[in-house]
């Protein structure tokens, strides 16, 4: 094994008129060493095409997830998934990557357009060995992973974008690799990629896709540790336990709300400082202290981060706000979404007599149910999360 890992995050957008997703995606984390992506494309649209790809990809997900190998799947796919009569088309085509240790990808293609790998910021042209299956024409390809190596998979939505409309002919594979290359150096995560993608596509449709279209991206990066102090200990005098397990992990750290700070403070001998920036009227100012990344109000500041990652883990709209505002929220927000792999909660379960108060919207139980609302919206980032509780 390595320090590396595999960001990955997924977008579609329907046909228009149509309320269900051709398109379906499965991420499986088949054992501690594999992680398997399924991108599978329902023939048509609509309620038939979404039972099709939904199918095709849970067969592939149930069946890694029982130990058989990716090339069982394949073949009983392969073997499985009838060709209509009238079209000639298999009722629905799949694109299959397997990431092994953080250390190789394995893939398999079936009638998807070809997953694209940029590498050092531009496209490369990986091996790929033609099998017959089925009587079906499956391409697999062997890759060795590098740090920042960005594969994109997805389904056939993306180069029919713009025909008849912004192009003659769609949106050829070589354009789009051209304006994915751009992005390549900001260090987007895979979801902000794949939205990007996705984005531009239902603008080359004129905001009327006449298909499926949906991108899935993998990045591979090096792991990132991240840590948030959430509130002070509900005992006073485990304060210097809490305050050293915290700082001496390694990685970022962050620490949310006013006693909570000011306990750091007092700990590292160092002044809080505090600001009067309010960047976003519903998310109060941050403050400073000496040897912290970030400071910030406690529960007002999570619950918008917290609002922040349900959108992200949906249709991720939001980002053009999270993304560049500097308010305590979407600090947090670039902090734990995009630069953390793995994330060190440290959760003090004190009661704030103000909170008690029953004219305010806050007590201890919000706080907690923000915690493990937070924490498994990160988990289906794809975080590893751990909750420490004092």
């Amino acid at each position: 094994m390595n320090n590396l890992c595999a960001d990955i995050g997924y977008r579609s957008i329907n046909h228009v008129g149509e309320e269900l997703c051709g398109d379906h995606v499965d991420v499986i984390e088949a054992d501690d060493s594999s992680t398997v992506v399924v991108l599978a494309d329902g023939l048509g649209s609509g309620v038939k095409a979404s039972i099709l790809s939904t199918l095709t990809s849970k067969i592939i997900s149930t069946m890694i997830s029982s130990g058989l190998s990716v090339e069982d799947c394949v073949d009983t796919i392969a073997a499985t998934l009838p060709v209509c009569s009238v079209r000639g088309v298999a009722y629905s085509t799949f694109t299959i990557i397997q990431i092994v240790d953080n250390e190789y990808a394995r893939i398999f293609q079936y009638d998807n357009p070809l997953v694209i790998l940029l590498r050092d910021g531009k496209n490369f042209d990986y091996p790929k060995t033609e099998l017959n299956i089925g009587g079906k024409k499956i391409y697999s390809s062997y890759i060795k992973l590098e740090e920042n190596d960005v594969f994109i998979t997805m389904s056939d939505g993306c180069p029919h974008a713009g025909i008849g409309m912004a192009f003659n002919f769609g949106w050829k594979r070589e354009d789009i690799i051209d304006y994915m290359e751009t992005f390549y150096d900001v260090g987007f995560t895979a979801k902000t990629l794949a939205t990007i993608l996705i984005d531009e596509c239902n603008k080359l449709y004129g905001e009327k896709p006449g298909d499926d279209t949906t991108a899935a991206v993998i990045r591979i990066r090096k792991r990132e540790p991240m840590n948030l102090l959430f509130g002070p200990p509900s005992n006073r005098d485990d304060c210097d336990k809490m305050m050293s397990l915290f700082f001496s992990k390694e990685g970022k750290h962050i620490i949310c709300g006013g006693t909570t700070s000011s306990i750091a403070a007092k700990y590292l001998g160092k002044p809080v400082v505090p600001t009067l920036d309010f960047v976003d009227k519903e998310v109060p100012p941050i403050a400073t202290i000496e040897g912290v990344d970030l400071v910030t109000e406690g529960v007002i500041t999570i619950n918008k981060v917290l609002t922040y990652a349900k959108d992200y883990l949906g249709t991720n709209e939001l980002y053009s706000v999270w993304g560049y505002q500097r308010d305590g929220a979407s600090m947090i927000c670039r902090l734990l979404f995009e630069e953390a792999t793995d994330i060190n909660f440290y959760v003090g379960r004190a009661i704030n007599p103000a909170h008690q108060n029953p004219d305010l919207p806050i007590n201890f139980s919000i706080k907690m149910q923000l915690v493990k609302e937070l924490s498994e919206c990160l988990r289906q980032m794809g975080k590893r999360i751990k909750v420490s509780y004092f």
